[in-house]
C-alpha cells in the first residue's frame, strides 16, 4: 500500500499548487494585524475539504467581536481508520502575517506566482505548505479506498501568528476532550532546508522589561541626583551571573545551555548633560525546562535588590512574555522513531531530534501529555517579502508524513 500511496501523492502536484493559489488569494489576518480573521479562508477551505471523503468536518469557534462574524474559526477534518483507539493529528494554521513593505515584493503577495519550482506569495510557506501536504496524505488514502489502522485528523487552527489565544491555546483549554491519551501530533511549522531536523523540545521563555528609577539632575552635579542609567548598567552586568546560577547543559538543544541576554534599550534623556532619572532595558531569557521561571525571576529580583541598595534607585520588573516549557517529547517516542525512519527512506538524509530556544504551538499539546513532533522541510522564508514555498519540499513533506503514518499503524 505504501507504494500506491506515494505514487498517488506524486500525481497531486498540480492539485497542491492550485490549492495553494486559492488559499493565498484569501488573506487571513488577525484583527490586531489589521484584518478580520480567518473566516473567509476557513469557508473556502471547508468547501475544498467537502470535495474529499472526510467522515466529519467540525468547526470550533473562538469568540472575538472584532473578527468576521465574531469568531476565529478552527476546523477539524477527520478521516476514520479501522480503529478510533488513537488519532494521528496534523496541525497547521490558517492565519498569516501582513506583507510588510509592499515595495519589497516583486509581485502581488495575494496573487501566487509559480517560478523556478517555487510558489511565491504571502502564506505559501507559513503555513499553507503544511495545510497542503497534510491534505495530500489523506486524499491519497481516500482515492485508494484505504482505511488506516487509526483515525487521521487535520486540525486547521486560527491565531498562530499572534499568540494562539483563539487557536491552539483555546482548543487545548476549552476542548481537551477531543484528544485521546494515545493520540500523536505532527506540527509542520518549523524545519530545515535538508529536512533532517525534528523538533521535540523547547526552552522556557522569559522576556523581562526592567525599569530603573532614580533622580534626574544636571550631569555636572551628579550628587544632586541618582543616575538610573549607571545603576541599570550595573544590573545588566550582574545578570550575566545567571549563566552560572542556572548552568544545566543538554546537547538536545542548540545552544545546549540557558541564555540570558540584554536586548532592547529604550532612550532615556535626549541630551548629553542631563543625568537620567529613569532607564529601561529588556532581557531575553531562554531557560532549560529543568528550571522553573519563578526561580529565575527570584534570582533577578535578588540582584536588583542589591543594586537598589547600592545606588538608591527603585527597580521594577514587567514581564513581557512568560512561558514555562512544556514537557519535551521523548526522542525515543514511537512517533519520533517512525518519523526518523520515514525521513531517511524518502529524503535519504540522516535525521536528528533536537530542542529549540523559541516557542511553538506544539507546547499547548505537549502540556496535554501528547507526543508532538514539529517537522517540515523549509527554507525559512516565512514573514519575509517574496515568501516562497519550494514545491518539492511540499510534496516531500506529504510523502514523509504518509510513510510515518503507515509506520505508526504498523502497515506496509
Amino acid at each position: 500500500m505504501k507504494k500506491q500511496i506515494l505514487e498517488k501523492i506524486a500525481s497531486y502536484q498540480d492539485y497542491a499548487v492550485e490549492l495553494q493559489r486559492g488559499l493565498t488569494a484569501i488573506p487571513a489576518l488577525a484583527p490586531s494585524s489589521g484584518g478580520d480573521g480567518e473566516y473567509d479562508k476557513a469557508k473556502w477551505l471547508e468547501g475544498e475539504l467537502k470535495k474529499l471523503k472526510f467522515d466529519s468536518i467540525e468547526w470550533i469557534n473562538a469568540p472575538q467581536p472584532e473578527a468576521r462574524n465574531g469568531i476565529r474559526p478552527n476546523i477539524i477534518a477527520r478521516y476514520k481508520g479501522r480503529s478510533s483507539a488513537r488519532t494521528i493529528w496534523f496541525m497547521s494554521h490558517l492565519d498569516i502575517v501582513p506583507p510588510g513593505e509592499m515595495k519589497l515584493w516583486n509581485s502581488d503577495p495575494y496573487k501566487m506566482e509559480v517560478k523556478d519550482g517555487r510558489l511565491i506569495g504571502r502564506g505559501v510557506e507559513d503555513n499553507q505548505q503544511a495545510i497542503a501536504s497534510s491534505i495530500l496524505v489523506v486524499k491519497a488514502m481516500m482515492e485508494l479506498d484505504y482505511r488506516p489502522e487509526y483515525d487521521i485528523a487535520l486540525l486547521f487552527c486560527a491565531d498562530e501568528e499572534t499568540g494562539s489565544g483563539f487557536g491552539a491555546d483555546y482548543i487545548s483549554e476549552k476542548r481537551p476532550d477531543i484528544f485521546g491519551k494515545e493520540d500523536v501530533f505532527f506540527v509542520p511549522d518549523s524545519g530545515t532546508e535538508d529536512g533532517a531536523m525534528i523538533e521535540v523540545a523547547e526552552k522556557s521563555i522569559l522576556w523581562m522589561k526592567v525599569v530603573t528609577k532614580g533622580k534626574q539632575c544636571h550631569a555636572s552635579r551628579p550628587s544632586l541626583g541618582v543616575n538610573a542609567f549607571k545603576a541599570a548598567s550595573d544590573l545588566v552586568t550582574r545578570f550575566q551571573k545567571l549563566y552560572r546560577k542556572f548552568p544545566k547543559k543538554d546537547r538536545l538543544y542548540e545552544p545546549p545551555i540557558s541564555t540570558f541576554e540584554p536586548t532592547k534599550k529604550e532612550n532615556n534623556v535626549p541630551n548629553v548633560n542631563t543625568l537620567p532619572g529613569e532607564d529601561v532595558f529588556y532581557m531575553d531569557c531562554r531557560v532549560m525546562p529543568c528550571y522553573q521561571l519563578a526561580e529565575v525571576k527570584a534570582e533577578m529580583r535578588r540582584m536588583a535588590n542589591e543594586v537598589e541598595a547600592k545606588y538608591g534607585v527603585k527597580i521594577e520588573f514587567e514581564p513581557q512574555q512568560e512561558s514555562q516549557a512544556a514537557p519535551p517529547t521523548d526522542p525515543k517516542a514511537p512517533i519520533v522513531l517512525a518519523l526518523k525512519k520515514a525521513i531517511k527512506e524518502v529524503l535519504g538524509v540522516k535525521p536528528k531530534a533536537y530542542g529549540i530556544g523559541g516557542g511553538t504551538v506544539a507546547a499547548f499539546f505537549r502540556r496535554l501529555n501528547l507526543p508532538v513532533v514539529v517537522y517540515s522541510r523549509l527554507n525559512e522564508s516565512a514573514h519575509m517579502p517574496n515568501e516562497y514555498c519550494v514545491i518539492d519540499h511540499m510534496m516531500g513533506d506529504a510523502k514523509v508524513f504518509a510513510v510515518t503514518t503507515l509506520l505508526l499503524c504498523k502497515e506496509k
